[in-house]
């Protein structure tokens, strides 16, 4: 039994120094590994994608802040957080008690100012008539006295009148014709007069309906209705609040039409200029992670955001895939935008090596490696693209050489 152990304890220690002398041994460093370490280049049709961060917004227009254009007390609110709304739909109702009594009050002052205006236009004719008469009257008596006094003239001439009644009668005729310049000048000024006073008249009617029109559309801002259909997202006052306007609004509900919702993707400033507009792109929520939406590039944001000192830029996608019930503003999303699909020299990333701040890969020549300097273009997934450097049919390998004591 002794020697028995002692063989097996020689054979297995002999074992270990054979398995130790092969594994110090290693490989040689130009030489290669298994077929299975080995990649040939060649082309392959390559799909980029641009993924980003992004999250569910609502589209511009589909969020309304509805609030109360005049100050009120809060007399009926008829909506709550999750209601359906329709477009026009009464949302609330504000006291009308001050309105009610400014509008019978305009409404009178319309009535007084009409009342003006008839009796000015009732009245006119009259006094024209009147003045008419005057000057027709005067006009006779001017001519009643020229014929006196030619009359008179011809008799002096004849020597049978006195000059004293030739002069009697000038004076009647000269009378009369001032007299008739009175009444035209009188007609005229009625005229004028009357003229002005109608157009009084009727502007302070105008004055005073213009007035009973404001009063009734500030009458019309104490009902407050949904500009859009949408969803009741919060409620800002409650009933028996008094609300003040000022220089803005103060809001009563948030409305949002959860049918018009987009995806804003942050796009790192690396891969903005990658975007174009209509590109397919495809997204998940956290809500459904099982689920994939699609969606096209609609609009690309001018303007940078910084998140975590890194620029990026929003780039608006319009989702084409029934969300009803699904999708929510807020949500997070992984995004994915599909880029043209081109056949490129494409070699896996594992394969690429950084050294003395080149990427390198390990290209094979006679069984033996050499490192080679590449340019890398788009990666997808697990490939990159090979821009320069390499041409297909070349054999690279995907780990490196294995050094003396790698395994």
């Amino acid at each position: 039994m002794l020697k028995r152990r002692m063989v097996m304890l020689v054979f297995a220690a002999g074992l270990i120094v054979a398995i130790l002398f092969v594994w110090l041994r290693g490989v040689d460093p130009d030489t290669t590994g298994t077929s299975d370490d080995v990649v040939v280049v060649e082309p392959r049709s390559f799909a980029a994608t641009v993924v980003a961060i992004g999250a569910v917004k609502p589209r511009i227009g589909s969020e309304v802040r509805v609030g109360s254009r005049i100050s009120g007390r809060v007399s009926r609110l008829r909506a709550n957080i999750g209601d359906r709304v329709e477009k026009g739909q009464v949302i609330a109702e504000l006291e009308t008690a001050e309105l009610d009594a400014v509008i019978a009050q305009r409404r009178a002052e319309l009535k007084l100012a009409e009342a003006k205006l008839a009796a000015l236009e009732s009245l006119a004719p009259d006094e024209e008539a009147r003045a008419r008469a005057d000057v027709a009257r005067f006009e006779a008596a001017v001519t009643l006295a020229a014929e006196e006094w030619e009359r008179q003239q011809m008799l002096l001439e004849r020597q049978l009148a006195p000059s004293a009644t030739t002069d009697a009668a000038r004076d009647r005729r000269m009378v009369a014709e001032a007299e008739l310049e009175s009444a035209r000048r009188a007609l005229s000024l009625v005229r004028t007069s009357h003229i002005e006073g109608i157009k009084q008249a009727h502007a302070d009617v105008e004055r005073a309906r213009a007035v009973l029109e404001s009063a009734l559309v500030d009458h019309s801002f104490t009902v407050l209705t949904s500009p859009i259909a949408g969803v009741v997202a919060s409620v800002s006052t409650q009933e028996g609040e008094t609300v003040a306007a000022g220089l803005s609004a103060p809001t009563f509900v948030t409305v949002i039409d959860l049918d018009r919702l987009q995806v804003n993707a942050y796009v790192d400033e690396v891969d903005i200029g990658k975007i174009e507009f209509g590109q397919l792109a495809r997204f998940t929520v956290d809500a459904f992670p099982a689920r994939d939406f699609t969606a096209r590039v609609a609009a690309i944001y001018p303007t940078a955001t910084i998140q975590d000192n890194v620029v990026k830029y929003v780039v608006a996608l319009d989702i084409d895939d029934d969300y009803a019930g699904l999708l929510r503003p807020e949500m997070t999303t992984s995004v994915s935008i599909e880029l043209e699909t081109r056949n490129v020299l494409a070699v896996p990333t594992r394969a690429i090596r950084q050294e003395d701040r080149r990427s390198v890969v390990y290209v094979l020549h006679d069984e033996r490696s050499e490192a080679r300097p590449i340019r890398v273009g788009w990666r997808d997934g697990p490939w990159a693209e090979v821009v320069d450097g390499l041409v297909a049919g070349e054999r690279i390998l995907l780990d490196g050489p294995r050094m003396n004591g790698e395994q």
